[in-house]
């Protein structure tokens, strides 16, 4: 079976932009997922995440850097167990999933942060056999996350490592193989939060609500040796629907944010290590920067 991932959930909460206390979104998985993604089979999957952030600088809602407002650098460890079975619901194999994640957010005058975030949790994994579609193999998969706030997480914090909100974060992957030594992997998100009833005191607010967002990462990989792939790999995210602040959407609040550079994986046997490295662009609501991903897995 080859790595599942889901979201890293480290939040950096009560970031001031143009004036007005913003509800950021989770950090979700924004990269984090790349080659080969859409490919698994009945297997026991445990793998390691190494998710290293500069954000230089906060973009407004312009996409303009908020005076003053630093950079931010995170490193997370994410830990990350699913099971894909035998058994098959409408034709798919069934699976589940469990995701725990370390993390430490320096984010300057905001703060600092460390210790363990959120949990995700899927129920329900749909795996399908590959098949051919025009003449091109393909293998998708259907998951359906649930993010469980039991991080640290304190009102008076402006870092903190937890939502304090349940999130609803299911997704589509897919593997395309156009050529035997060519794929493409694009694995597809949306997400929605609930409310925090007990918001950072920076927000002077009784309730935050982050607003929806639909996100996605691409690869376009190339079998340039045996079992290695390389090739450019990107993400992007769009924030769908306004943040709310005691139950009053805020205006020109979406975030958006797309990235792109190159990634590579050694994928043989039951091994598959990978590195991805990225730039961001075009950030809207929301520190940006650069980021590093390693991942280490092991199927059994």
């Amino acid at each position: 079976m080859k790595p599942l991932c889901a979201a890293i959930l480290a939040m950096l909460c009560g970031i001031c932009v143009q004036g007005q206390s913003h509800v950021a979104e989770p950090f979700v998985n924004l990269g984090d997922s790349s080659f080969l993604d859409g490919e698994a089979g009945p297997s026991f999957l445990v793998e390691q995440f190494v998710d290293v952030s500069h954000y230089g600088r906060i973009a407004d809602a312009m996409g303009n850097t908020v005076p003053g407002s630093g950079s931010v650098n995170s490193i997370a460890g994410i830990n990350h167990i699913a099971w894909i079975t035998h058994r098959r619901i409408l034709g798919a194999l069934y699976g589940i999933e469990v995701l725990g994640v370390e993390a430490y957010v320096d984010a300057g005058a905001q703060g600092r942060g460390g210790g363990f975030g959120d949990m995700t949790v899927s129920p329900l994994i749909l795996q399908w056999s590959k098949r051919r579609v025009f003449g091109i193999p393909i293998e998708q998969r259907l998951d359906l996350d649930f993010n469980v706030p039991v991080g640290k997480y304190s009102k008076t914090s402006g870092v903190n490592l937890s939502l304090n909100a349940y999130s609803v974060h299911p997704y589509y992957a897919i593997t395309a193989f156009p050529t035997k030594r060519m794929e493409t992997s694009w694995r597809v998100n949306y997400l929605w939060n609930s409310q925090n009833n007990s918001p950072p005191i920076s927000t002077q607010a009784r309730s935050t609500q982050a607003g929806q967002a639909i996100h996605f990462n691409a690869t376009l990989g190339f079998n340039v040796y045996k079992h290695l792939w390389i090739g450019p790999n990107g993400y992007y995210l769009a924030q769908t629907s306004d943040a709310r602040i005691n139950g009053v959407p805020i205006r020109n609040s979406p975030e958006q944010v797309g990235a792109i550079g190159l990634g590579t994986v050694w994928s043989g046997g039951r091994w598959h290590l990978f590195a991805n490295e990225y730039q961001e662009l075009g950030a809207r609501n929301r520190a940006t920067g650069q980021k590093v991903v390693l991942r280490f897995a092991r199927i059994f």
